[in-house]
């Protein structure tokens, strides 16, 4: 088993690095919350009090951090403390470029980078069953793959550098989309009288069938796995939903690429954020689109 560093406990890291000490994995966990780092001391692993004592003697290095800036700044550290050939897993999402900046520096001091951003949510990483969208080498994507095992159910080559961050992007802003056009569709069918439930029985078995319906249905009732059935606990937290559509735009200007339902849809949830609801799941915005907030 690998001696493993694991930068950024939150929501979805905390979790994540539970399941490698499970798998049986040496796991030093870094954070800036003692309770994150006390939670996975408790469970097996061991915590570290900075960069350089996480780095100590580690074989691969696996991150999930809120920005590109914090990914290249830990990174710029970690490259310099680690010996050549250490395996670096960034599964946090952010720019393409800053994806691809990243593994060039680290190929350069003869490390093996590979970004892996995921999909499934805190559910999905505390049940060990996330997507992995992989950007790096065919020898990267070799090196991380029994490690991502231990964390997720669907592993995907999405190609080179950065190609797992294009993956994460692009699959985000159809699900955002997809999400108001089914917040959409449920608001007006109680505007006009029709159950709910009729309706979810119809739309998730016909024409209208997609993941924002049939998993994580907006409304309470029909899924009851859903967070509409907690009260809109994430999750997926509405300002995780906004950052990742503003970075669809980012790369969509960059290429030089009209999204109009992505830039809509940015908007939209740029409003209902502003409005207190960034912690909420993102699903919420059904709320918004009746008018209630």
């Amino acid at each position: 088993m690998s001696k493993i560093g694991f930068v950024g406990l939150g929501n979805m890291g905390l979790p994540m690095a539970l399941n490698l000490v499970k798998a049986g994995h040496a796991v030093t966990g870094y954070d800036l919350s003692a309770e994150a780092k006390a939670k996975l001391a408790e469970a097996g692993g061991s915590a570290a009090a900075s960069l350089a004592e996480l780095a100590a003697g580690v074989e691969v290095i696996v991150s999930m951090l809120p920005e590109g800036r914090h990914v290249e700044a830990v990174y710029g550290e970690l490259f310099a403390l680690v010996p050549a050939g250490t395996l670096f897993i960034d599964s946090s999402t952010i720019h393409v470029d800053s994806a691809r900046k990243v593994a060039a520096e680290g190929t350069a001091k003869g490390h093996v980078v590979v970004d892996a951003p995921v999909s499934g949510g805190t559910v999905g990483a505390a049940a060990g069953t996330l997507t992995f969208m992989v950007g790096g080498t065919d020898a990267g994507f070799a090196a991380a793959r029994p490690i991502l095992e231990k964390m997720g159910k669907n592993i995907v080559h999405a190609g080179a550098a950065g190609a797992g961050q294009a993956a994460k992007i692009c699959n985000n802003m159809i699900l955002g989309i997809s999400m108001v056009a089914v917040c959409e569709g449920f608001a007006l069918a109680e505007k006009i009288g029709l159950d709910a439930q009729k309706l979810f029985e119809v739309a998730s078995t016909s024409s209208a069938q997609c993941w924002a319906l049939t998993t994580y249905c907006p409304v309470p009732g029909p899924v009851p796995t859903s967070p509409a059935n907690r009260d809109y606990q994430p999750g997926f937290a509405t300002a995780m939903m906004l950052k990742d559509l503003k970075l669809a735009q980012d790369v969509a200007s960059s290429a030089g690429q009209a999204t109009p339902l992505g830039a809509e849809t940015a908007q939209l949830f740029r409003l209902f954020n502003d409005q207190g609801n960034a912690a909420r799941d993102f699903s919420s915005i059904v709320e918004f689109l009746r008018g209630v907030k």
